[in-house]
């Protein structure tokens, strides 16, 4: 079913339930027409976005990039909250008050970031266009259509180029530009792009080999389309960008790295925390938290060290971790097939959690090479809306020599299941939602239940090694140490180097892995927030079930009311909590009377 008939299927049961209230039914139509008015300008405005969703009405276009395009679409946002002023909320039902309020709160943060211009940093170290070929990655390529749209793709990269162009340009006139130690990264990326032959080129993967269901005088049709369009289109728009960057981005970039140093740059990191951790918190009250997490997980990690009977100190343990053969794989097919195992282990154990799990499966697939030197341990691919492609649970297998054994339990919870996968594919099944809410992007609430899960690995078998405990310890302290990091780098003028001293000094990750991590703070401020944030409202409300409901509390129940209503922010969450222990606790008393 295409995702675009949905709002609509989901819209008449609504106005059948309300077919007694004429004037409240009229204002939830009123409602739900904007939610799917919306959605479809999304759809239609980010093109990549609607592949990646599974919606293949744009497959063939990249969307308008160009600064006239951003400006126009930040004037449709405020449009929208115009339109959404004038349906009177009080009328609604509770459930629509709820979407009411979500909806605003999306699009308002929307309006309130675009005055920060954030368009203008336009390439980092794990995304810009030097990425644009891992789109296959989630398109379909099954048919003799499916490579038509790729190679009209292909040909439009050229507009692509040019419009990232403009967006860079105008970031140095405005000194709105990305740190020069993290551009430095961006030539060696290039590499793979600047190549004399079509078939050199990452675009030219999909045509290496053809699916059966494409004919054979189809494939000879479309290998001639697209080593045309690679030739004529892509490899002269990339070095066209090659040489603005190398001559004109590079030499601009700032030699700070705090976004403090950028216009308004104290007020676009408030705004950002705000944005990602769904809170008022400040850079003070986030900073101390986060040295208060890290002296307590500290604790509990000096404490397995003892355990291991490890004669040495804290750094020195650090150093074996790091170092100690055993502990690391030696190729990279071991490693991926190590991971399958793993996630295959980890399924049957989740009925012990959850009473409602999801229907949509998930894989396991290699991180492209393309970008895996400069990006992440893992990351999820969700699911395409209309179930056409799994969830995708990505991970970094380049230099297997440093990706620890003792980290992949606690990675795969997070990022696969019960993390990322669950959470995310549950929330895509709420039907009766609008499509906003099914994919809402609440980052403390999504990271949060990712390192959340991370806490459940010893109910589900998990962590029985002490050294996969202390990777778990390890991960948990990462978080914590993002708190420190993210505020030092962003708000206490931190050097880079000082954010790497810090992070090595208090977590058992590779060195590969912190210089990537604190990069990836760096270009994305406030972002690294949300884990710990996130993980410590939901750890604090299910203390408080369990203190309320004694022994009535049922964890399956608690994780089903946490997940049942997609992602929300934390003060939404905390009111949903909040309500189904007191449902439990009159349902309690009502049977005891």
């Amino acid at each position: 079913m295409n995702p675009a008939t949905l709002p609509r299927l989901r819209l008449a049961s609504i106005l059948f339930a309300l077919s007694l209230q004429p004037a409240v039914a009229d204002d939830v139509a009123k409602l739900h027409a904007l939610f799917d008015s919306a959605w479809q300008r999304d759809l239609q405005e980010n093109p990549v976005t609607a592949s990646d969703y599974g919606d293949l009405r744009y497959n063939d276009q990249w969307g308008d990039n160009s600064i006239a395009a951003r400006e126009k679409s930040d004037a449709r946002d405020r449009q929208v909250l115009a339109d959404l002023a004038a349906i009177p909320r009080a009328s609604l039902p509770p459930a629509e008050q709820l979407n009411y309020d979500l909806f605003e709160r999306e699009y308002r943060a929307r309006t309130a970031a675009f005055a920060f211009k954030p368009y203008q940093y336009a390439i980092t170290q794990r995304d810009g266009v030097q990425s644009l070929n891992e789109v296959t990655e989630f398109i379909p390529l099954q048919s003799a259509k499916h490579y038509e749209d790729w190679i009209a793709r292909l040909n439009g990269i050229g507009t692509v180029i040019d419009q990232t162009i403009d967006l860079l340009r105008a970031g140095i006139r405005e000194k709105r530009t990305q740190p020069r130690v993290i551009m430095d990264r961006i030539p060696g990326q290039f590499a793979l792009h600047l190549v004399a032959k079509p078939e050199d080129s990452p675009f030219w993967a999909p045509f290496r080999q053809f699916p059966d269901s494409v004919t054979p005088a189809d494939q000879q049709r479309l290998a001639a389309a697209g080593r045309q369009a690679i030739e004529k289109n892509v490899l002269p728009a990339y070095r066209r960008f090659n040489e603005f960057f190398t001559k004109e981005y590079l030499p601009a970039s700032r030699q700070s790295v705090g976004i403090w140093d950028t216009p308004r740059g104290a007020q676009y990191y408030q705004n950002r925390i705000e944005y990602y951790t769904t809170t008022k918190l400040t850079a003070d009250e986030i900073h101390a938290l986060g040295l208060k997490e890290v002296a307590r997980i500290r604790a509990q990690m000096e404490e397995i060290i003892r355990q291991v009977k490890f004669q040495g100190t804290f750094a020195e343990f650090l150093n074996f971790l790091r170092t100690d053969s055993q502990f690391y794989y030696k190729s990279s097919e071991e490693l991926l097939q190590a991971y399958q195992a793993l996630t295959r282990r980890i399924d049957p154990e989740l009925v012990k959690l959850f009473g409602k799990l999801p229907r949509t499966p998930y894989g396991v697939r290699p991180i492209p090479m393309t970008s895996a030197p400069n990006t992440t341990t893992a990351y999820y691919q969700p699911p395409a809306l209309d179930g056409t492609r799994a969830g995708y649970y990505y991970v970094n297998l380049y230099k297997p020599e440093v990706r620890p054994k003792y980290e992949m339990e606690v990675l795969s919870v997070h990022e696969a299941v019960p993390g990322h996968h669950l959470q995310i594919a549950l929330a895509t099944e709420l039907g009766e939602l609008p499509m906003f809410r099914r994919n809402a992007r609440f980052t403390a609430y999504i990271e949060g239940w990712g390192l959340y899960s991370e806490s459940l690995g010893e109910a589900l078998g998990l962590y029985q090694d002490p050294y996969s405990k202390f990777g778990q310890l390890t991960y948990e302290m990462w978080r914590a140490v993002r708190l420190v990091v993210d505020t030092g780098l962003h708000h206490k003028r931190w050097t880079r180097q000082q954010a790497i001293d810090y992070f090595e000094a208090n977590a058992a990750k590779t060195e590969a892995d912190i210089v990537n991590e604190i990069d990836r703070y760096i270009v994305t401020p406030g972002q690294a927030l949300a884990y710990k944030i996130g993980e410590l409202k939901i750890k604090e409300l299910r203390a408080r079930a369990q203190e309320r409901l004694g022994e009535r509390f049922d964890i399956r129940k608690f994780h089903d009311t946490v997940l049942g209503s997609g992602a929300v922010p934390l003060d939404v969450l905390e009111k949903s909590i909040d309500a189904w222990i007191a449902g439990e606790s009159g349902a309690a008393k009502a049977a005891a009377r």
